[in-house]
């Protein structure tokens, strides 16, 4: 079971620090991702990585300004987010495969239930 938590209302520029919780399972041997949805859009990748940190994926449009991280020992994905845009307002999912690092979510296997974020012009 995976619970995502840190979503909330920021203004353009500033930074959240969303987490992912694991649960019921260790998923230190999976590969960890971000995936956000915007209201009336298709869920869209965000980042990834792999179970050993030593892997990392972004999309275009957070690099730069995004960092996923994880800790394998506590059983926790993170995504630090900084220079926020209103077009990053979403609900973010975090997900697990047992796949290597890949953007295409239907690769993913276990889900969060999201958290949202909002982001002020």
């Amino acid at each position: 079971q995976l619970q995502a938590s840190g979503g909330g209302l920021v203004q353009t520029g500033g930074s959240l620090r969303l987490s992912c919780a694991a649960s019921g399972r260790t998923f230190s041997r999976y590969t960890m991702a971000w995936f956000r949805q915007a209201p009336g859009k298709e869920r869209d990748f965000v980042a990834a990585i792999s179970w050993s940190g030593s892997t990392t994926l972004n999309a275009d449009s957070v690099k730069g300004r995004f960092t996923v991280s994880r800790d394998n020992a506590k059983n926790v994905l993170y995504l630090q987010m900084n220079s926020l845009k209103p077009e990053d307002t979403a609900v973010y999912y975090c997900a697990a495969s047992i796949a290597p690092v890949l953007s295409t979510d239907s690769t993913y296997d276990y889900w969060g239930q999201g958290t949202q974020v909002t982001v002020s012009s």
